[in-house]
This record gives C-alpha cells, structure tokens and sequence, in this order.
C-alpha cells in the first residue's frame, strides 16, 4: 500500500479544491493559518486538469491547512490569444480537435511554432499574469502546463519574491528545449529518473528537485473494486473467461478505436474489448452500431475508468503518460504505437514501455491482431504483468509530503 493510502476514504479535509478566480473578498474570509496554493493547469488534453484535480483530492484528504485554487491559465490568457481573437476558437481547442482527428503528423514543427509564438508574447503574458498573482496573492504556485513556466515563474517573482514556484512535470521526461524544465530558480517534480537527470542537466540544484515515483494517478484508482469480477463482466455483457482489453485515447476519444475493433474482428483471436470513448459521442455511436463478432462494450464519458480496467486483461491506447499511469496502476500491460503521427513529448513514453518491460510498441495499429496475440502468449503475458506490479507508483500520495517541505522553506 502506498503511504498516505489509508486516508482515502477522509470525508472533511480542511484544505478544498475552489473554481477559478474567486473574489478577493472570499480570501479574507480564511483562517491565517490556511496557506493558499494555486494549481495552475490548462485543457489542452485532459492529463493536465486531471492531474491538479487528483492531487487537489489527495490534500484534502489528508486534511492539510490549505486552500487549493484551481486556474485555468487558457482563461487567464484568453485576452493574449490571437487565434480566438480572430476566430474564437481557442488554442486549446483547436489541439483537440487535432488529437480527436488524428492530425498529428507534423507536430514537431506545429510545436515550434507554438514556442515561437509564446516567445514573442512574453513580456506580454508576464505583465498579465502580474495582475492575478497581486488579486490572488497565492503562497505558492504549482504549475501542471508546459511551456508556460517562464512567464509563470518570472511573473510570480515579480510579485512575490522568496515565494515558492513549483512545476509537477506530467509527462514522465521533457522534451527540451522549453517544453517542461526552464534555467531558472524554482522547485520540480519529477516522475522519472530520466526526468531528474534533465533537471540536473540543466542546472536545476539537487534539494530543488523531487523525485516522484511516477505520473500523478487519481486516488480512486487505488480504492477497492468489487471482488467478483467474473460477475462484474457478466452485468457488463461481457464473457467472464474471455481476454479483455481496453480501448482508450483520452477524454476526447480516437477514430483510431474503430479500426482497432475492426481489426481485432477479423482476426482469429477469441478476446472481447471494453471501449471508451470520452466525450466523443460520435465515435461512441459508431462502436456501438458497427457489426462485429466481437463482445464489447462501449462508453462515453466515465468517471469508472478504474472499474472498467478493473474488469480489463490489458489496455490499447496512445502513449499518453496520464492513461499509461493509470493502466498501470491497475496492471494492465500496455499496447501503444510510436510513429511519425505520435506526438513529440509521448515518444520517450514508447521508450520507457520497452526499458520497463510492461508491453509491447507497435509501430502502428494495422496489425493490431499480431500484436495482442503476442502479449497474450501465456509466458510473455505473465511477465509483463508482473513487471507492472514491481515498483508500484504512489506519486499521488507523495507530492503533498514534497510541497510540505516546499512550504516550510519557504
């Protein structure tokens, strides 16, 4: 068990999770002792909200004198963003829709040109930031973004010097330059040893960088399922005996899903899927009325990803560090491709499956059939099932200890 596990079942944690920019007059309400923490995230992709969120819950539930404030940084900066301006679709909703659609090829340069344009905004994007951290006055700021950590980390400074900057990387390396890890004096948490040797590498001083044993995971992920899963997948429609794999790309969903199912279809192999699909309603749709052999079933938006893994053999997906984590932590050996289409900062992800031993990377899903047959030989299977389980990830439950010690530095 993970330490700090057994608190998760703490009702009235003193610290709380509240929505972004609430009034100044609220923080006057707050006892002296309560320290305000503002958890800095964006929604391009679902890990970065789902990370402050999941570590928001951990706090509370280890009743800690904090108040958690969650800002949005796409609605802090919305004002700067030429794109919505012009056409009023955000930044981060155009990224996913490109992540829905599967036009990732080309990311390397789309991200280049994204650093230039952060480049070029600095200045600006400092001076707006400014204005909240003088409304917020925050005594520590954790950041869950990328890019963004220089003018979140000048910004602050400027208003609070000797304050504690923090950035939580979640994903399990950098992908440098000024992706996750600037040159400049702040705190760091890491969840690899890749990362830390990056963080060292770049000159970042041992006692500012902590090492995390793993990508922050939901503290749900780690609750009890019901015993019975043979039941369990029976009420799903499921067979009990049958291999099952889940199918997932994020909150928002992959028409890659399809081919899977239709792939895995046409194959020989006697295994049933569990898929789903976020909030892609359309992708749902389509799984559901598509005419296979195969069992399966199909979700949209859950909040039980952890029962559906827990009903699951083994997970497909992309190479995202937030639903490989999760996977993980339920055991389940892991299938994901790495190709030109992959996005630059998951591919050391492909890397970190083969070094651990924990699955299979295929260079695309075509021969998806070939690939699950191979995990499931029964030898291969039973060791990358038991490489999942050796080292088990309590990130979760480690980086509120971590900012404790931030704090009394502070």
């Amino acid at each position: 068990m993970c330490s700090g596990q057994k608190s998760l079942h703490a009702a009235d944690g003193r610290a709380r999770a509240a929505e972004p920019y609430d009034s100044a007059a609220s923080y006057a309400r707050i006892e002296p002792a309560m320290k305000r923490i503002d958890f800095v995230f964006f929604d391009a992709g679902g890990g970065h909200r789902s990370a402050a969120t999941a570590l928001a819950r951990a706090i509370e539930q280890r009743k800690l004198p904090w108040e958690i404030r969650l800002l949005n940084l796409q609605e802090a900066l919305d004002p700067l963003d030429e794109l919505r301006n012009l056409t009023g679709v955000r930044i981060q909703d155009l990224y996913n829709r490109m992540l829905r659609s599967g036009w990732t090829l080309g990311s390397r340069k789309l991200m280049r040109m994204l650093q230039a344009g952060i480049r070029a905004y600095h200045g600006k994007a400092v001076r707006h930031l400014e204005k909240y951290w003088r409304e917020r006055a925050p005594d520590m700021v954790v950041s869950f973004v990328p890019h963004f950590n220089r003018a979140l980390c000048e910004s602050y400074r400027n208003v609070f010097p000797g304050r504690p900057f923090v950035t939580i990387l979640t994903d399990i390396a950098d992908y440098p330059p000024h992706f996750w890890i600037e040159r400049q004096e702040q705190y760091l948490v890491c969840g690899s040893a890749r990362a830390v040797e990056q963080a060292r590498a770049l000159g970042h001083a041992a006692d500012r960088v902590f090492r995390a044993s793993g990508m922050i995971v939901h503290p749900r992920f780690y609750e009890p399922q019901p015993a019975d899963r043979a039941g369990e997948r029976r009420r799903a429609g499921l067979d009990p005996e049958l291999p099952t794999g889940l199918v997932l790309f994020g909150g928002h969903g992959s028409r890659a899903m399809l081919e899977i199912a239709r792939r895995l279809d046409r194959s020989q192999l006697n295994v049933q899927l569990i898929l789903l699909c976020g909030r892609n309603e359309e992708l749902a749709r389509a799984l559901r009325g598509e005419k296979l052999r195969l069992r399966r079933r199909v979700e949209g938006f859950t909040e039980r990803v952890p029962y559906w893994m827990h009903l699951s053999d083994f997970f497909i997906g992309k190479a995202g560090p937030g639903s490989l984590s999760e996977a993980m932590v339920k055991g389940l050996p892991a299938i994901v491709e790495c190709n030109a289409w992959t996005l630059p900062q998951e591919r050391y992800n492909a890397q970190w499956i083969r070094e651990r031993g924990v699955g299979l990377v295929a260079p695309n899903f075509r021969r998806i059939d070939r690939t699950v047959g191979e995990l499931l030989r029964p030898e291969a299977f039973a060791r990358f099932r038991e490489n999942t389980r050796r080292e088990p990830n309590c990130a979760v439950f480690e980086i509120p200890g971590f900012l404790e010690r931030i704090l009394e530095r502070g």
